[in-house]
């Protein structure tokens, strides 16, 4: 069974850092581009980020550019999205997911359950 359990949501300040993980097991981890896939309240699903099986980041959104790093430990199994200077614009839940395209977004079967992040103060 693919599994994918993200982790690391919570509620932080505008202009705090958050780290999200996603461990993933029941497939060959290696073997697949990633993607950081969000969901704001009302709105429909943004893809936020992608990386490539060795770790080369393939895409940031222009609304992370800059304070969102994707990166991936495939000894470990995990995909990692390191968020810092966070805005109230970034609360949403955040779902990682199986493959590095944009279409990504049409496939939620290949997304975990999601981890919400509340930008707030």
């Amino acid at each position: 069974e693919v599994r994918l359990v993200e982790s690391g949501g919570g509620l932080v300040q505008p202009g705090g850092s958050l780290r999200l993980s996603c461990a993933a097991s029941g497939l060959a981890f290696e073997n697949f581009d990633m993607s950081w896939i969000r969901q704001a309240p009302g709105k429909g699903p943004e893809w936020v980020s992608a990386i490539k099986t060795g770790g080369d980041p393939i895409y940031y959104s222009d609304s992370v550019k800059g304070r969102f790093t994707i990166s991936r430990d495939n000894t470990k199994n995990t995909l990692y999205l390191q968020m810092n200077d966070l805005e109230s614009e970034d609360t949403a839940v955040y779902y990682c997911a199986l493959g590095g395209t944009r279409a990504t977004l049409r496939t939620p079967s290949y997304w975990g359950q999601g981890t919400r992040v509340t930008v707030s103060s």
